[in-house]
């Protein structure tokens, strides 16, 4: 199923999940998390690649396998270590295998940003090249708080905008804890007259050193309360993470939002609590 038609119910919010190759190449533990995940009818599995497209061609073993599991696949497409005629060839794989969703990002660079070449600099140029040469329905990425290395957050906007001028259907946003943000980012976002869905990235804290890491690589940051709690009770993080996410998806139903992309980190212990809790 297609984003626009994933999407279309504004009546109803939908569940996606993340999730990434395996580091040490195992993935029958990874698969294991996922059937456990699977009762939970997420209309999506993204998957990801590593920086500088490292394990790009891991991913199409394991979107096979999600499809196996019959379930959504929607890799990622990255600008990064990418070529026209690389993409082309990941196109007609990934369609072939009957998938109909890709995740269309610039990418993160790794060491040597000179390593290897770029066709594509941004990633509306990247959306509009696969809209110009294929069906598949397109999903990109939107940062409430702004993109890490953008100037102010209405250049972001603005950046967006192109995103979706250049064919996107949908718009997946980095993970953020302050709803009052989130909902302010989706004003900012209509008022520049983009109206597609846009749905909400959720990530539990696992703990203290994990919230500090997303500070440190994102310009998210953890709430005082939370952040108070972590560093007071480290033995409980994990309960004080999954408290402070269902608060924060119950309010975020509440208001309509279009669908919850779960970060999963590979778990889904955290994940089942929260859904478990949220549907009871």
């Amino acid at each position: 199923m297609e984003l626009s038609e994933i999407y279309q119910n504004t009546n109803k919010y939908n569940i996606s999940f993340e999730i990434f190759p395996p580091k040490n190449g195992d993935i029958s533990k990874l698969f294991d998390e996922l059937r456990i995940l699977k009762k939970y009818n997420p209309a999506l599995v993204s998957l990801t690649y590593g920086a500088n497209g490292s394990t790009r061609n891991f991913s199409i073993e394991l979107l096979q396998m999600i499809l196996d599991l019959e379930l959504n696949p929607m890799p990622h497409f990255t600008c990064v270590c990418t070529t026209r005629e690389l993409i082309e060839h990941y196109i007609v794989q990934i369609e072939n295998m009957g998938i109909e969703n890709i995740l269309a990002l610039r990418g993160d660079k790794s060491g040597d940003e000179n390593l290897c070449s770029l066709d594509f600099q941004y990633a509306n140029e990247l959306v509009d090249f696969i809209h110009q040469k294929t069906t598949l329905s397109i999903g990109v990425g939107g940062y409430p708080q702004g993109h890490p290395q953008a100037v102010s957050l209405e250049k972001d906007i603005e950046n967006l905008k192109r995103k979706v001028d250049a064919g996107a259907s949908a718009i997946f946003t980095q993970l953020f804890f302050e709803n009052d943000k989130f909902y302010k980012y989706v004003e900012h976002v209509r008022k520049a007259g983009i109206d597609i869905p846009i749905i909400a990235g959720i990530m539990p804290v696992r703990s203290l050193e994990q919230a500090q890491k997303m500070v440190e690589m994102t310009r998210v940051q953890i709430p005082q309360t939370l952040q108070e709690k972590l560093e007071k009770y480290p033995n409980d993080s994990k309960k004080f993470g999954i408290d402070y996410a269902i608060e924060q998806c119950q309010n975020l139903i509440s208001n309509n939002v279009s669908g919850l992309h779960f970060y999963t980190l590979n778990k889904s212990d955290m994940v089942s609590e929260i859904l478990d809790r949220i549907n009871s």
